[in-house]
């Protein structure tokens, strides 16, 4: 028998931090973020399959550069426990517990970090996650398909080139957080109340204020760890200030992937001929709405 799966990584808009516990078990967390047709692949082959050679065998693929900032490590997880379950998941419930599981072997392992790349992973689509000791709510972005086309045509995605250390970042700020550091806490919840204003900023269509949004996430990253930005990230959004409205390094930050919110399609343009001359690689941006899949050949 051979089961075959696929997960999509993800873009985190606004709230990112706060699917941690150490936040969310006292205060509430809550993030605003989107897959995107970007995926982990892998495949499990079992029984009497002739390419299975010792009983079991496992394959993952993904054509995603490490340290992007994207999740994917996560999605891994998550591709993983589909492949283990080996069955198409049928509702939101049963995904988020897919999600939940992921978190725990993650845990385990001793990495630190949050809940959303999970649930992004394994729900798909354009969601508010809400995180409390209770479990995990997922409210989907009320948007139509023409707004969702609007916004892809706004969005730009690039690469850096330069890979990051997440783990080392969420030492630091959680370190600081456990100590009591006010401004840390205060960015933090500013960050989750941010997730429900974006939105509702994407449902009203008011990308400019997404785009601020956007940029606020950033502007609270760095109050939280310096390490999170550096000069070279600094250049790039200096580079596009005239094309975009708003940006975020993506996860973390401190390299990897970075999104912008451009004004318009004409912008958009011009900060994609500005940032591919800076030498980033530019990445095709869609939607996923479907989440992880997973299917049977005999």
């Amino acid at each position: 028998m051979k089961i075959i799966a696929e997960a999509p990584v993800r873009i985190d808009f606004a709230g990112a931090w706060t699917d941690v516990p150490m936040f969310y078990e006292t205060f509430g967390g809550a993030t605003l973020n989107a897959a995107i047709k970007k995926y982990v692949h892998g495949e499990l082959l079992s029984g009497s399959h002739r390419e299975s050679k010792d009983g079991m065998t496992v394959h993952y693929e993904a054509n995603l550069p490490w340290g992007a900032g994207l999740g994917s490590s996560a999605t891994m997880n998550v591709l993983w426990l589909g492949l283990v379950k080996g069955r198409p998941l049928t509702s939101v419930k049963e995904r988020l517990v897919l999600a939940e599981d992921a978190f725990k072997i993650e845990k385990v392992l001793g990495i630190i970090g949050g809940k959303q790349d999970q649930c992004a992973s394994a729900v798909g689509g354009i969601n508010v996650f809400e995180f409390t000791k209770d479990g995990i709510r997922s409210t989907p972005v009320g948007i139509s398909s023409s707004r969702i086309a609007e916004l892809e045509k706004t969005l730009l995605l690039c690469y850096t080139g330069v890979a990051r250390l997440s783990s080392r970042i969420h030492e630091n700020v959680w370190g600081n957080f456990a100590k009591g550091h006010r401004d840390i806490i205060d960015a933090l919840i500013r960050m989750r109340d941010s997730a429900f204003e974006g939105k509702d900023a994407l449902e009203a269509g008011d990308f400019e204020k997404f785009g601020r949004i956007l940029t606020m996430q950033f502007e609270c990253a760095k109050i939280m760890d310096g390490s999170t930005s550096n000069q070279g990230l600094e250049d790039l959004f200096a580079l596009v200030k005239d094309d975009v409205v708003g940006g975020k390094p993506c996860g973390a930050g401190g390299g990897g992937c970075v999104v912008f919110c451009c004004k318009g399609e004409e912008g958009k343009s011009r900060a994609t001929q500005k940032l591919t001359k800076a030498g980033m690689t530019i990445i095709d941006l869609a939607f996923d709405f479907q989440g992880l899949r997973v299917s049977i050949e005999s």
